[in-house]
């Protein structure tokens, strides 16, 4: 499933994805976050994972994805060093994206020791150079010296589930994939969430 997700992330024109990435947010009620050079745009399940987009103005993007209960959470054993080498290879200006930044629910900080310099949190590293997707050097070079599939520990298949990538993504589309994991109790609630969701699809364009 990871890896069909990626190539299916691969062939998503950027645009698009932006749209869906839009969408998703507004759907699960992601709180603001403001991010200075950026858009921000993020998902979660309310119970550890995440995926969060950077999406900058001269059309790079970057893409981090977290699953709390997998060997790539840094965040309770790990350190500044080991989790800013995960960034290595993605270029500095998004780097900075998640530098000395006020944590969030979907990205708390890890501290340098004995200074005041942060950095996000993430399991999975990717960017976008503008033409093609990528996942970050470091991310991979630190899941082959610990022997982890990196696919399969960041989380990315099941954190862009909802993105629908490689499918159809209208409003029916959606709520027939969340009414297949029985999220809706009736008709008359599938119904209203259908409403709810072409109201934000239509704001989104």
């Amino acid at each position: 499933m990871s890896d069909d997700t990626w190539e299916a992330l691969k062939a998503t024109p950027i645009a698009e994805m932006r749209r869906r990435a839009a969408i998703i947010h507004t759907l699960v009620d992601v709180s603001p976050t403001a991010v200075e050079g950026a858009e921000r745009f993020a998902w979660n399940d309310s119970g550890g994972q995440s995926a969060v987009w950077y999406f900058a103005p001269d059309g790079r993007a970057m893409l981090l994805t977290f699953d709390h209960e997998s060997d790539l959470n840094l965040y309770a054993e790990g350190t500044y060093a080991l989790q800013e080498s995960l960034y290595g290879g993605v270029p500095a200006d998004l780097v900075q994206l998640v530098r000395n930044r006020p944590e969030n629910y979907e990205s708390l900080n890890l501290t340098e020791a004995g200074t005041d310099e942060t950095i996000h949190y993430a399991g999975g590293v990717f960017w976008f150079d503008g033409k093609q997707w990528r996942a970050a050097e470091g991310f991979l070079d630190h899941c082959e010296q610990e022997g982890l599939d990196a696919m399969a520990e960041s989380g990315f298949g099941y954190c862009l589930d909802d993105y629908l990538l490689g499918q159809e993504f209208t409003p029916e589309a959606f709520v027939a994939y969340r009414d297949a994991d029985n999220w809706y109790d009736s008709a008359e609630e599938k119904d209203q969430a259908l409403a709810a969701t072409r109201e934000i699809f239509i704001r989104h364009g």
